[in-house]
């Protein structure tokens, strides 16, 4: 059976689409590798790619587009709302098909290796791929940065690199509310309010962010279990947190890919069917054949 591996980097930039397309010209150009999905936000200043492949084309796209982006993304002239400590921030493997989370903790170890040894940038292993517990979160790893010694270290940091982070993790949903308003510590309160790490629920990853662009505040998450915090929850959460200023949802979005099952179980709720049953039909393009 064909073993179908998921990878999603993450890039510190979002402004300069030039540089955006080449590298969704370098995911495009290596044989057994689907480039699935790519977006990029100014606000944020990053862009998000969403690949499927085998093992050999995942590994290999993985570091050509962090070579590619060492090479044309430099951190000291970088801004954004985002927060960052690469210019190829973050390279999660999620097994898809055929694929165990070893395996993709292997390719993690394999390319943090690679990385660090011929593009001299130092790397963290994060999720199932963490050294030790502490590693283990990616917001933990922002916050001691270079303070900690990297699992694969190099002489110095890179000096317009930066770190990276890579590692092997089971799908997540990237999922974004905006509000009507432009107070940014109103959306850190709720965010607050509903994160794991203060108290809220475990599932859940969230910061508030300006998107100066719309002069709206938003409440950015990463869902890392969808069926232990389904996305309808989490958005009733942010909207019964927010009446408490007089603030509403004016709308929210998906960065990259989401499991069908998590869009579902949304359609299940708000729209209350009786004795709901959905067929799940997996249609998979020639390349994953």
């Amino acid at each position: 059976m064909t073993k179908i591996i998921e990878c999603i980097p993450n890039f510190s930039e979002g402004r300069d689409q030039s540089l955006v397309e080449a590298l969704a010209d370098t995911a495009k150009s290596v044989p057994g590798v689907m480039l699935l999905n790519y977006s990029s936000d100014s606000d944020h200043n990053r862009s998000v790619f969403t690949l499927m492949g085998s093992p050999e084309g995942i590994f290999e796209v993985a570091f050509q587009l962090c070579k590619l982006a060492s090479e044309k993304i430099d951190l000291t002239k970088h801004s954004g709302e985002h927060p960052r400590l690469g210019a190829t921030d973050v390279i999660p493997f999620v097994p898809i098909k055929e694929a165990t989370m070893e395996e993709c903790i292997e390719i993690s170890i394999k390319l943090a290796k690679r990385v660090s040894g011929e593009l001299g940038i130092p790397v963290f292993l994060y999720e199932r791929s963490a050294t030790s517990p502490e590693r283990r979160n990616l917001a933990d790893i922002r916050r001691i940065g270079l303070e900690a010694t990297p699992d694969f270290d190099v002489a110095k940091p890179h000096p317009t690199a930066g770190i990276s982070v890579i590692g092997a993790r089971p799908p997540l949903v990237a999922y974004n509310i905006n509000l009507d308003t432009d107070n940014l510590q109103i959306a850190n309160a709720i965010a607050k309010a509903i994160r794991g790490s203060s108290g809220g629920y475990a599932s859940c990853k969230a910061i508030g962010i300006m998107l100066h662009s719309r002069n709206i505040a938003q409440v950015s998450m990463n869902i890392v279990d969808y069926e232990a915090c389904p996305l309808y929850r989490i958005t009733e959460a942010v909207r019964f947190e927010a009446k408490r200023w007089g603030v509403n949802i004016i709308g929210s979005e998906l960065i990259g890919l989401a499991p069908a099952k998590a869009l579902i179980d949304c359609a299940e709720y708000y729209l209350q069917i009786e004795n709901f049953k959905y067929s799940e039909h997996v249609i998979e393009s020639h390349l994953l054949r």
